[in-house]
């Protein structure tokens, strides 16, 4: 597993990330989600919608593996949204998809 996934399932432990496309978008219009992580393989209107709604806000988004990988990460079958809810977490993630 390679530092990203595991940052995100930690992030998952730690009770600072929502998961799913309604809790995500929920999250971002609340202020809530700062780092926004959509699966490559998510259907292409969810990748629009994503990015439109955290270029608004100004808030990251990243297209990073598939659905199976970012949900296996977290503990649940599969997830196309992901959305981290603290700076750190955030910051730390960003950090570790960038290299």
């Amino acid at each position: 597993m390679d530092k990203a996934l595991a940052m995100i399932g930690l992030c998952m432990k730690a009770g600072k990330l929502v998961s799913g496309e309604f809790p995500v978008e929920t999250g971002l219009k609340q202020g809530t989600v700062k780092l926004v992580i959509v699966a490559g393989d998510a259907s292409e209107n969810t990748k629009k919608k994503f990015r439109n709604m955290t270029d608004y806000r100004n808030i990251p988004y990243v297209e990073y593996k598939d659905k199976i990988a970012l949900g296996s990460c977290i503990g649940k079958e599969y997830r196309a949204s992901i959305g981290i809810c603290d700076d750190s977490f955030a910051k730390s993630i960003l950090e570790k998809l960038m290299k």
